[in-house]
């Protein structure tokens, strides 16, 4: 089989399209043939050993995919070769053939594309693990997102929305603030580039407070760090939430003094191991969203396609912060 392998450290222009062995399933585990693999943020950092995991070369990238059972192992009785699945695989996903743990499949549904499908768990599984179980959002809250026309940006934006909150949307620019507005955002602020100066940051914080209202944001779901960071956090409400998801900026330094003046929390948010030492919990997640899929109250924004041969321009393109939704390589038809 073929599969983009990262053998040294390095950008995406290090990936190279190379043959592998078809994997095969042990006890508990799944061969899934991949159609369609989505691009995150940690493929970004999973190739130049800047992520959490090392895995040893050669891999390929590619944390979440959708595809086709090809063989199942022992133990394994509740899916079979032919079985339409989508999963989360940590990274290996950019390969024609991956073998995953059975826990980490679910059975994507027969009116939604394999593209979509591979859409659908890294973004809206971080996004309602966060929202509810971290951020505890109830209806009528004011949620505060930023770099909401990404991926995980439009899906805090569609969950918070099915949940009944007010959705202040915060992007880079015209065309994603319009993005975050179809997606269902009742407010949105456009911000600059980052970094900013004391004075910058100061006006940031203004027109976060003047969108979020003088309540300030009941929830603040920061899926980008650096320098938006303390601007967000300064419009906080009193006992808020403040959601650590991602660090595309840069990691911030938060003022502390903040979190007493607002009785706020700052909450990590950590969907995968989350999803590891509770599968239970997260499985009742998933079962969540496809309800909210099949009802039409979330619907994955695959933005643009890519060729099996172009996951390297995928994975630039999002590291260059040029994304809107998500992108998708086609490993398969």
């Amino acid at each position: 089989m073929r599969a983009l392998l990262s053998k040294q450290a390095g950008g995406p222009e290090t990936l190279i399209l190379d043959e592998l062995p078809d994997p095969v399933a042990a006890a508990g585990e799944v061969v899934v043939a991949v159609k369609a693999c989505a691009i995150n943020f940690p493929d970004v950092l999973i190739i130049e050993d800047k992520y959490q995991f090392k895995p040893p070369r050669p891999f390929a990238p590619g944390g979440e995919i959708a595809g086709v059972v090809v063989a199942v192992g022992d133990g394994v009785t509740d899916l079979k070769p032919g079985d339409r699945v989508l999963g989360s695989t940590g990274w290996n996903g950019l390969a024609e053939q991956i073998v995953v743990e059975r826990r980490r499949l679910f059975p994507l549904p027969r009116d939604k594309s394999f593209e979509q499908g591979a859409a659908l768990l890294m973004t809206y599984g971080t996004s309602i693990h966060a929202l509810l179980d971290r951020g505890r959002l109830q209806a009528g809250e004011t949620l505060l997102v930023l770099g909401a026309a990404g991926g995980i940006g439009l899906s805090a934006i569609e969950l918070g929305k099915a949940f009944g909150a007010r959705v202040v949307a915060a992007v880079s620019s015209a065309e994603k603030a319009a993005a975050a507005s179809a997606a269902g955002a009742d407010a949105v602020v456009i911000y600059g580039r980052a970094p900013f100066d004391k004075d910058q940051s100061k006006a940031l914080a203004e027109e976060f407070k003047a969108a979020v209202g003088p309540d300030g944001a009941d929830v603040i779901y920061d899926p980008v760090g650096g320098d938006y960071a303390e601007p967000a956090l300064r419009s906080i409400a009193w006992e808020g939430r403040y959601l650590v998801v991602g660090f595309p900026a840069g990691i911030p330094r938060l003022p502390l003094n903040l979190t007493l003046l607002k009785s706020c929390d700052v909450c990590g948010v950590f969907w995968g191991a989350f999803a590891a030492r509770d599968p239970r919990a997260n499985a009742a997640h998933v079962e969540h969203l496809f309800k909210l899929w099949g009802e039409g109250r979330i619907n994955p924004h695959v933005s643009e396609l890519f060729a099996f041969e172009e996951g390297g321009k995928a994975i630039a393109k999002l590291a260059n912060r040029g994304a809107i939704g998500k992108l998708v390589v086609k490993v398969a038809d």
